[in-house]
């Protein structure tokens, strides 16, 4: 089975963030097992043969569950560099992209199935020359637009985000553990505009909101959904559990597993 996890990281890597950015666009494929994508609204699965393009300039993150013991997946950077090589190269026609999703499943295909399996063979000893990197990410953007024609229209728009809607932008997306820099990139402001729009709005900063929004979530999740506290901290944008503990004490009186047995006295 193939197992991506060792080569070059400029383009295939194990995470595509750790920050939950996504900073290019990310072809992903599972060969065995599953991966759960979110980005902040919806989830998308992927199992064993099925891919996905994960979109640059947006936010998410994804679990991964092994199957019989095993997960195996590939992640291919396709950064703008190139994108713009093989845009210039191909003189590619941009068809219509009309999907605002952040995960966009890739067709299956003979070719497709070929090409992975051509990369088993490749990276079988964890090594890869940079030329030859850049050749089979060609060659897969070759397959990808054949089957699907419309995705020239997400992979060579080299614009970025325009200013959007920063209340409905926050309230789906507090959970991303990003800097507030990144918050105001993805809805199309400066960083002095955002802080002026956020506190318009909310009237927050936007550091003391995120995490008493955060805080607020925590409690409903262990009052009211029985949740552990170990199990949520992460997806709620905390780094750590002590840091998720410190402030959630510091907000109720009281801290996580306080509130988590104080539930299970009372049931």
């Amino acid at each position: 089975m193939m197992k991506v996890t060792s080569v070059n990281p400029t383009y295939v890597i194990d995470e595509i963030s750790s920050q939950h950015f996504i900073d290019e666009h990310y072809f992903m494929y599972v060969v065995k097992g599953i991966v759960v994508l979110y980005d902040g609204s919806k989830y998308l699965e992927l199992r064993s043969g099925q891919g996905c393009i994960a979109r640059k300039n947006r936010l998410g993150r994804y679990y991964k569950m092994r199957e019989d013991g095993e997960l195996n997946k590939v992640i291919l950077a396709l950064d703008e560099s190139l994108l713009k090589t093989f845009y210039d190269k191909h003189n590619t026609t941009i068809a219509k992209f009309d999907s605002t999703e952040t995960c966009i499943p890739v067709s299956n295909s003979e070719l497709l199935d070929s090409y992975i399996r051509s990369l088993h063979r490749i990276y079988s000893h964890g090594k890869i020359s940079e030329p030859f990197s850049e050749i089979k990410r060609e060659e897969l953007i070759l397959i990808l637009l054949q089957k699907q024609p419309e995705l020239a229209g997400l992979l060579f728009d080299f614009g970025i985000p325009s200013k959007i809607n920063l209340e409905e932008f926050m309230v789906r997306n507090y959970t991303f553990n990003v800097s507030i820099e990144r918050f105001a990139f993805l809805t199309g402001r400066s960083i002095s505009a955002f802080k002026r729009d956020f506190r318009q709005i909310f009237n927050k900063t936007p550091a003391r909101w995120l995490v008493q929004k955060r805080l607020q979530e925590a409690y409903f999740l262990i009052d009211q959904k029985g949740m552990k506290p170990s199990d949520i901290y992460l997806d709620l944008g905390f780094e750590t559990l002590s840091h998720f503990s410190f402030s959630f004490k510091k907000q109720f009186g009281l801290t996580p597993t306080g509130l988590s047995g104080k539930r299970q006295r009372s049931a």
